[in-house]
């Protein structure tokens, strides 16, 4: 059947997927209309194709223990000099993530993986563009704020015109509830 690309991501509602997707486009990152706005899970990994199935059933799992919870951007941030991009940060629901991305690619599961970097949630608004389009990037989004409840991920695939396309989404069970209530009545989530 041969090897597909996947990424599992938190999706930036609207109307702030949209704003963040047309402002990357517009500081010259090319790529920018082929990915969807979002929070990285589990970033481009290649599987085989015979394995989405297995794939998916192990998400339905990751978002049944999962619950809905606050999500709040503010302000940029850059991975610069070490990697070319720079983000919107997450400054509430990081650990939320964290957590998440950790029981996506556990190693009893199947899409166990090493990452490359340590793991830090943030919304990608530029990547490997022009520095004075990296610095415009980071100085015009410095004051940009926006809020949703999170309440699920989704499984993408990159197709062979590098646009990412969702394949599923996965909702969380159990209520809305702060990421601190849900840490100290589950006892799962890691602290700050």
């Amino acid at each position: 059947m041969g090897t597909v690309t996947i990424g599992v991501s938190i999706a930036v509602p609207e109307p702030h997927g949209s704003l963040l997707q047309e402002r990357r486009a517009g500081f010259g990152d090319a790529a920018a209309h082929g990915i969807p706005t979002h929070v990285t899970l589990l970033p481009p990994t290649e599987v085989d194709s015979a394995a989405l199935p297995a794939i998916e059933t192990h998400l339905v799992e990751v978002a049944a223990a999962g619950r809905p919870f606050p999500l709040r951007l503010s302000g940029t941030g850059t991975f610069r000099p070490v990697s070319p991009v720079v983000f919107v940060q997450i400054v509430e629901g990081a650990e939320v993530c964290t957590w998440l991305q950790k029981q996506v690619r556990d190693a009893s599961g199947p899409v166990a993986r090493e990452l490359q970097f340590p793991y830090h949630p943030h919304v990608t608004v530029a990547h490997s563009i022009a520095e004075e389009a990296m610095d415009r990037a980071f100085a015009e989004l410095a004051d940009y704020e926006a809020d949703w409840p999170c309440t699920g991920f989704a499984l993408y695939e990159q197709g062979a015109d590098a646009v990412w396309r969702k394949l599923r989404e996965f909702t969380f069970g159990g209520t809305v509830v702060p990421p601190q209530a849900a840490h100290a009545e589950r006892g799962t989530l890691p602290t700050r």
